[in-house]
């Protein structure tokens, strides 16, 4: 039942939104019944069928490489991206749009009233010739009402193609960015507790791959490619691997078997490993391509005769399943003098971490917001939008993820790698 309520609501909102798009795209800049309108009206009604059947409809079919799930997801959520925009510039343009409107119609109305016409007494014969000189007036109504109407079908369809080019520009270039290689950042990290011999120890953090429909094995490959180019002590993957089932998805994870680390790879789940059945499933695959699955638990990790404690914990979203973190069982009887690093997908754990002493939590989730004005959004709900911040004393770095959900468009968030060195607050 509360699906069936989720998706009567993704129909209606969508149904607002394409009939808001309607008036401002196809009414504003069209004539009354003409080819070109009905036409347009049909696209708009598609439009607002298409963009919740994606997301409502996609997940019913195969999302591997060569699965049914593409040719639905990638038409639709590319769809998506542009609305989202569409709406974003049309809304700019309201206010200046409603204000030469009222110019217009306030300059309109002033020329519909007859001038006054002042005739000299003198110059009047009889009574009777006055008032036909006096009532004497330029332009009718009618031709200033056909003016005015011509001025609103002119901005109608400047407000459109503006709206419009600007919508699949910024798709356009998101798409570039989403698509692309990740970038590559450096972030240095100084900790209490590491100490001259740990520093220098060089943690890559990979997060939000979301294999499925739209990312396959190339995804991977690509990937691999830029992690093994930073020669990283410890490889983190910190969850959202898939948007899909080991059996559907496992294939295209697969080339994380060629991942090269000093000390291994390792592996959390993040809240879409939860979506879709069998969580062990991908852990278990995990497992076969030689990433370690930390399932509320930890490693000591021994670099230049220094220890570190390396801790990882299921996301929350397992709770529902009966699973989720424990981080007590995850740090229970580790040494305190050694620095630890904790894997957890969600900014949020990080309150958690804190009270449990966690010196760095590395998390994803966020996708840094993924488009621009959705980064704002993101920011308002966690302690770390992207980057890195503090939670009390536990430092905290949410990478932006290197796949994307959804729409396939990055806007001021790119999708990225991040190469994390440990420092020590002391001189070496």
């Amino acid at each position: 039942m509360l699906g069936i309520g989720l998706w009567a609501l993704m129909l209606a909102g969508s149904g607002a939104v394409h009939y808001y798009l309607w008036i401002r795209l196809v009414r504003d800049t069209t004539k009354p019944r003409t080819p070109g309108r009905r036409l347009a009206t049909w696209g708009v009604v598609f439009s607002a069928l298409l963009a919740p059947a994606t997301r409502m409809l996609t997940p019913l079919f195969d999302p591997s490489d060569g699965g049914g799930g593409r040719f639905l997801a990638w038409p639709g959520y590319t769809l998506i991206g542009v609305l989202l925009y569409l709406l974003m510039v049309l809304a700019v343009l309201e206010l200046p749009r409603a204000l030469l409107l009222r110019r217009w119609r306030r300059n309109a109305g002033q020329q519909d009233e007859p001038a006054p016409v002042r005739v000299p007494v003198a110059a009047a014969p009889d009574a009777e010739a006055v008032p036909a000189v006096a009532g004497a007036a330029p332009a009718g109504p009618g031709e200033e009402d056909r003016r005015l109407l011509d001025r609103r079908l002119f901005l109608g369809r400047a407000v459109g193609t503006v709206a419009g080019v600007s919508a699949l520009g910024t798709v356009g270039y998101g798409m570039s960015s989403a698509l692309g290689d990740p970038l590559v950042k450096r972030v240095p990290v100084t900790l209490t507790k590491v100490n001259p011999r740990l520093a220098g120890l060089r943690i890559a953090v990979v997060s939000d791959i979301h294999l499925g429909p739209m990312l396959g094995r190339a995804h991977t490959e690509r990937i691999v490619r830029t992690v093994n180019g930073l020669q990283a002590d410890l490889v983190t993957i910190v969850g959202d691997l898939a948007d899909g089932t080991a059996s559907q998805l496992g294939p295209a994870a697969r080339p994380l078997r060629a991942l090269e680390s000093r000390y291994g790879n390792f592996f959390v789940t993040g809240n879409h490993e939860y979506l879709y059945d069998g969580v062990e499933d991908w852990l278990d695959e995990m497992r076969n391509v030689g990433v370690r699955p930390l399932v509320n638990e930890r490693v000591e990790i021994r670099h230049n005769g220094a220890w570190l404690d390396l801790a990882g914990v299921e996301d929350l979203a397992g709770e529902e399943f009966g699973r989720g973190p424990d981080l007590g069982r995850a740090l229970g009887g580790r040494d305190l003098s050694r620095p630890v690093v904790l894997l957890a997908h969600q900014p949020v754990f990080a309150d958690e971490a804190a009270r449990h002493g966690v010196d760095l939590q590395l998390s994803g989730h966020t996708h840094g917001g993924q488009m621009f004005p959705l980064t704002a959004v993101t920011s308002l709900v966690n302690p770390v939008n992207s980057g890195l911040g503090r939670v009390e004393d536990t430092q905290l770095y949410v990478t932006n993820g290197a796949g994307f959900f959804g729409p396939p468009v990055r806007v001021g968030a790119p999708a990225e790698i991040t190469l994390l060195e440990l420092r020590s607050p002391l001189p070496v």
